[in-house]
Order: C-alpha cells, then sequence, then structure tokens
C-alpha cells in the first residue's frame, strides 16, 4: 500500500505514457481489419483509407469504447490475486502494455498483421504466471485462444469461399453479367446491411447505454437489412450503362457497385473496431489508475477517469496515420490479388465470423479472421493465386505472438520491481 501511496501519480503517468504506445500500436496493426481489402482492391487509396478508418475508429474508440471496462483482458487472470500485493497489478499491467505495444510496433514495420487482443493477453499471462504463480492464470482460457488460431481463420476463409464462389456464379460467369448484379446485389447490400449492423450492435455500441438485447438487435439487423436492400434495388436499377458493352466493361462496371459496398462495410467495421479493441490500450490503464486512486483496492472492474478514452482513441488514430500502411499493403496486396467483389466477399466473412464468434463466446482475433477471410477468396481461384511466402510470415507472426508478449511482460514487469526497490 505504500508503495502506491508514495508512487502513484508517477505509476499512472508511465502507466498513460505506455497506454498511449499501445494504442498506438494497435492503430498502426489492426486497422489493416478494417481498410487493407478496401486498398488492395483499390475501391480506396492508402490516404482515403486513413482518412476514413481515423474517423470511424476514433468515433468508434470514444462514444462506444465503454465506460466502464474489464481491469484484466479477456478474463486471464483473477484480480484477487492481487489484493494483498496491489504494488504488482499496477507494475504488471505497464508492463503489459510496453510489452504488447512494442511486439505491435515492430509487427508492424515489418508488414506483419498480428493480433492485438493475443499481445496484451500474452503480456498479462507472462507477468501473472511470473510475478504471482503460475495457479493465477486461468490456462483454459489461453487454450480457447491457441484454438482459436485454427477455428476463426478456417470459418472465414470457408465463408469467404462461398460468398465469392456464389458471386462468380450468380453474376460473372453468366452471359449478362450486368443484368444479373442489378438482379443480385440488392440482396447481398442486405445481407451486409444485416450482418453490419449486427456487428455495430454487439460490438460497438454495447458500453454506451443502449440496453438492446439479443433479439432486439437481430430485428434491427432484419429491418435495417431489408431498407437497404429495397434502396439498393432502386439506385443500381437507374444507373445507366451501356447494354451493348462487351463483357470487359461490363465486368468492370459490376466492380464498381461492388467497390461502393466495400467502403460501406469497411467504415462499419473501422466504427465496431475501434470501440472494441481500444480496450487493448485501455483496460491495463485502467487497472492502474482505479488501483492507485483506491489507494491500493484492487477490483475486477475499473470506472474509466475521463482522459482515459480521448488517449486511446487520438493513440490509435495516430498510430494507423503514421504507420499502418505496412500493414493495410500486406493484408490487401500482398497476400493474393483482391478485386472489389473478392475484397467484398472477404469483407463480409470476415463480419459474419465476428457475429458468429460473438453469439458463441469463441475467443476471437479481427486479425485473423481477416487475414483468413482473404486467403479463402485467394484459394477460391487456387492455391498459384497465393503468396505462400507471406502467408508463411504471417503464421509464423501469429504463432510468436503470444510467447513474445509475455517474455518482454516478464522483463519489464523486474525492471519496474528494481526501479522501485520492491
Amino acid at each position: 500500500m505504500d508503495i502506491i501511496q508514495s508512487y502513484g501519480l508517477i505509476l499512472v503517468i508511465i502507466a498513460a505514457v505506455f497506454g498511449f504506445f499501445m494504442a498506438y500500436g494497435v492503430g498502426a496493426n489492426d486497422v489493416a481489419n478494417a481498410m487493407g481489402t478496401s486498398v488492395g482492391s483499390k475501391a480506396l487509396t492508402i490516404k482515403q483509407a486513413i482518412f476514413i478508418a481515423a474517423i470511424f475508429e476514433f468515433a468508434g474508440a470514444y462514444l462506444a469504447g465503454g465506460s466502464v471496462t474489464s481491469t484484466i483482458r479477456g478474463g486471464i487472470t483473477d484480480a484477487s490475486f492481487f489484493v494483498d500485493t496491489p504494488e504488482l497489478m499496477a507494475y504488471g499491467m505497464i508492463a503489459a502494455l510496453l510489452a504488447a505495444a512494442t511486439w505491435l510496433i515492430v509487427a508492424s514495420y515489418f508488414g506483419w498483421p498480428v493480433s492485438t487482443t493475443h499481445s496484451i493477453v500474452g503480456a498479462i499471462i507472462g507477468f501473472a504466471a511470473v510475478g504471482v504463480g503460475v495457479d493465477a492464470v486461468h490456462w483454459d482460457k489461453v487454450g480457447g485462444i491457441v484454438g482459436s488460431w485454427v477455428v476463426t481463420p478456417m470459418l472465414a476463409g470457408v465463408l469467404a469461399y462461398m460468398f465469392f464462389m456464389s458471386a462468380q456464379r450468380l453474376i460473372f460467369d453468366t452471359d449478362n453479367p450486368l443484368a444479373n448484379a442489378k438482379k443480385y446485389v440488392p440482396f447481398y447490400m442486405g445481407f451486409a446491411a444485416f450482418v453490419m449492423t449486427l456487428v455495430t450492435v454487439q460490438k460497438g455500441l454495447k458500453h454506451i447505454g443502449l440496453h438492446i438485447s439479443t433479439a432486439e438487435g437481430y430485428y434491427i439487423s432484419l429491418a435495417l437489412a431489408a431498407v437497404v436492400g429495397v434502396i439498393g434495388k432502386v439506385v443500381i436499377s437507374k444507373l445507366k450503362f451501356d447494354p451493348a458493352a462487351d463483357k470487359k466493361m461490363q465486368f468492370n462496371n459490376v466492380e464498381r457497385i461492388f467497390g461502393v459496398l466495400m467502403i460501406t462495410t469497411a467504415c462499419c467495421m473501422a466504427f465496431a473496431h475501434g470501440s472494441n479493441d481500444v480496450a487493448n490500450a485501455i483496460g491495463p490503464l485502467a487497472a492502474v489508475v482505479s488501483v492507485v486512486s483506491s489507494g491500493g483496492e484492487v477490483a475486477g472492474k475499473a470506472q474509466l477517469a475521463w482522459w482515459i478514452l480521448p488517449l486511446g482513441a487520438i493513440g490509435i488514430v495516430i498510430g494507423l496515420a503514421t504507420l499502418g500502411a505496412r500493414v493495410i499493403k500486406t493484408v490487401g496486396t500482398a497476400i493474393t490479388h483482391l478485386t472489389p467483389s473478392r475484397g467484398f466477399a472477404a469483407e463480409l466473412s470476415a463480419a459474419s465470423t465476428v457475429v458468429i464468434a460473438s453469439g458463441t463466446g469463441l475467443p476471437i482475433s479481427t486479425t485473423q479472421t481477416l487475414v483468413g477471410a482473404v486467403l479463402g477468396v485467394g484459394l477460391a481461384r487456387g492455391i498459384a493465386a497465393l503468396n505462400l511466402g507471406v502467408v508463411r510470415n504471417i503464421f509464423i507472426s501469429w504463432v510468436i505472438t503470444l510467447p513474445v508478449g509475455a517474455g518482454l511482460a516478464i522483463v519489464f514487469f523486474f525492471i519496474l520491481k528494481s526501479i522501485f526497490s520492491i
């Protein structure tokens, strides 16, 4: 308790700096989930993607990031283990922030799309296992995370393959692609509206005081899907294209329609992502602030100080603007060649997987989900359509994220303990 009272302000300042550092890493790496496919399919330029993502990521993080956050991300460890040693909680969370941020920025520099959630979880596992004991870690949760490395990319990949092949058979492989696009694209638009509304309700609006039940979320999503489908039907029917155009020109016009859909889904994903993953940066920071402000009391939940959400939101936007282009290029162009229709299939399948995972409680990484979806779209054109060297590097970076985060957190944890003479 004396340590907390003596060095409380210093600990909060250090945690705030590293929390900003972590948010920077989230912006630099994870925003490719929302924007990589849009850039790769040329629906947006890098500059446009960064501008749009900055707006919607900030809005999601600031408006829907949460007034109450779990101090232990993902339930990996139990706050009760720190009741008698609250200073260890503070040191551990600070170490976890610095460890996860360091790994995210290194990965972003090399263009590796890794999981920000797994980065911070690995860091928390490291300091908890070493600082308190292996019993402080909920190892069953860790097993779920490891399982998600396989399950979620596979699910997203299968869905992306199905969406892409349906578009091929219903539109692109027909005698009149443009006419069939006008016929079927409104259904894709309606389904996209349904999925994106569910993602936003379940992942983006759950913290702002709107108590929307699961059933209500589905009713709202279905209603909005119907409205969007009808509007899409009307708008597309009014588009003027040359009926005598050759198939290549018809394909280009169809891709233009899918390009508009890509931008819409990207905005929704960016909002939902900002609201959900800002917790990776502000959760541990909120834990430190809570311990210090309460004089050493350790709680499982912590009210957010007014300045924490803006700090996280600004950090995400700056990270995106300064370092985000590298990962966006990897997801959008390095794995496989994307067109707007392929990118839309990947984005929609990733969003659908998020909805399925949220409903079933499956641990999920939005990064791995989106990459799995892009792989599914690529495989629909054959294994030769994939850059296997890039895919190999991405999978390796996923596997080492947890141990690297844990190792760095252990080192930083002991450095902090020695600095404060514990």
